[in-house]
């Protein structure tokens, strides 16, 4: 089974850069001898890679440790990450990271019997852990704000489709019947006060994978810091984070890819501060009797959404938003999208494409994306 690679490609500095102006893809693809292209693919392997590299940590001056770069690679959350930070201080931020990254991990896994969203599922019922209990609160709150579309409780039908175990197969109409009752958020019961939890109907099971990564990339920014780290950048799968801005003062550019061709992007984006996470059909599909079907499911249908969008980024300050908006608006459609962009547009911003080839760009990051696509922005 043939998989494209879904990622957001990250341009992080190696040397120092001067200038903050737009870039155009041209321009971009000259920049290799200045900066170090990531590439990140969505879908992990299974094999467990670990790698620290780290440049100039031993800097014999002020400015040459202040732009000390610390790199490491780690395999977590079923996908490669790697955690990048700046300055005297950038060893201790990155490792302290990757600490809290495998942490979260055996944590909210679906798969490790250990963890406690597993034994949730399990037994119906639990007392969460603080990150739990924050993460159930926030994926609640998103799905009466984004009415149902986000949706935890969509696992038992993820499992039907096969794509928690990559047993991919097209479940029959009985079937999906059934575990579409399971799939009703509204039946999860949670007191944020003692973090209890439980489901109203047997065989509910949830799944916070789309929002963790999110909430994640938020947990190491709040660690850089802490450390005293003013410049970082985090790649979690494609769900980019970064802090501050680059050590020259200009700030990071982040190439989203297209859905066409992993090969090619959708433009360039210039951020500091931010998460950018990009959600699309792209990253986890399968073939089936010659049709295709992609894992973002629709908790509606029980079917791969089939909205009219192809790619949806969101832009925020709060990564867990980012995260659970990119898949919520991608089942949404363009229209129901901007229109929720537009009743909450001082939360996130967002970069659209249509299976038309159409792209759609709100207004508060239009002037911060480089493109040569004709873009249609979205103003309030």
């Amino acid at each position: 089974m043939n998989f494209k690679k879904a990622l957001i490609v990250c341009l992080i500095p190696a040397f120092v850069i001067s200038g903050c102006g737009k870039t155009t893809k041209e321009e971009a693809n000259n920049t290799t001898n200045q900066e170090t292209l990531a590439q990140v693919s969505g879908q992990g392997t299974g094999q467990d890679t670990e790698k620290t590299e780290s440049s100039g940590t031993e800097a014999s001056s002020d400015d040459e440790s202040q732009d000390a770069e610390v790199s490491r690679d780690l395999f977590a959350m079923d996908t490669y990450m790697t955690l990048t930070a700046y300055g005297e201080h950038a060893q201790e931020a990155v490792d302290k990271a990757a600490e809290r990254v495998e942490a979260l991990d055996a944590l909210l896994s679906t798969g490790d019997e250990n963890s406690e969203i597993y034994q949730l599922n399990q037994k119906g019922e639990a007392t969460l852990s603080e990150d739990g209990g924050y993460l159930v609160e926030r994926a609640l709150e998103l799905y009466d704000k984004t009415e149902g579309a986000f949706d935890i409780a969509i696992y038992p039908v993820m499992q039907a489709w096969g794509f928690p175990t990559q047993e991919y197969h097209v479940p029959d109409d009985a079937t999906l019947k059934e575990k579409l009752i399971l799939a009703d958020a509204s039946k999860v019961n949670y007191d944020k006060d003692t973090r209890k939890i439980s489901f109203d109907r047997d065989g509910m099971e949830i799944d916070l994978g789309g929002i963790a990564k999110g909430y994640t990339s938020s947990q190491i920014m709040q660690i850089y810091q802490d450390c005293g780290v003013t410049s970082g950048l985090v790649n979690l799968g494609g769900n980019v984070q970064a802090l501050g801005c680059k050590t020259d003062g200009s700030k990071w550019k982040v190439a989203i890819q297209s859905p066409d061709d992993t090969e090619d992007y959708l433009g360039i984006l210039e951020i500091e501060n931010q998460a950018v996470i990009t959600s699309g059909g792209y990253e986890r599909y399968f073939e089936e009797d010659g049709v295709t079907y992609h894992h973002i499911i629709d908790p509606t249908t029980g079917y791969p959404a089939d909205s009219g969008l192809i790619s949806v980024t969101i832009v925020s300050d709060d990564g867990t938003l980012a995260d659970g908006l990119s898949t919520s608006l991608f089942i949404m459609g363009e229209e129901k999208a901007a229109q929720f962009w537009k009743e909450n547009s001082e939360k996130f911003e967002t970069i659209m494409e249509t299976a038309d080839g159409k792209l759609y760009v709100t207004e508060g990051i239009a002037d911060s994306l480089t493109t040569d696509m004709d873009v249609t922005v979205i103003h309030k």
